[in-house]
């Protein structure tokens, strides 16, 4: 299992959450409740033209994050 950051993936791709990391306790509890649960699956749909925010898709309707934000989860990319 090798995990990727956000950074890494480009429009079209699919990734699974891992979890968070350790530094984004202060994120955590707001990505929850957003529904990025450990075990979700989600695909990018764009970036913005600076790169950010990004924009996916999960649970059937799409979500945008900043980069910060989506520092914290630890993710791991699908094929």
């Amino acid at each position: 299992m090798m995990t990727d950051n956000f950074r890494d993936l480009g429009i079209g791709d699919s990734g699974k959450i891992i979890g968070f990391d350790k530094s984004g306790k202060a994120y955590r509890k707001r990505l929850l409740a957003m529904g990025l649960t450990p075990g979700t699956e989600f695909s990018i749909t764009r970036f913005a033209p600076m790169g950010d925010p990004v924009e996916i898709k999960l649970r059937g309707f799409a979500l945008t994050l900043r980069k910060n934000e989506a520092d914290v989860l630890v993710i791991e990319k699908l094929q």
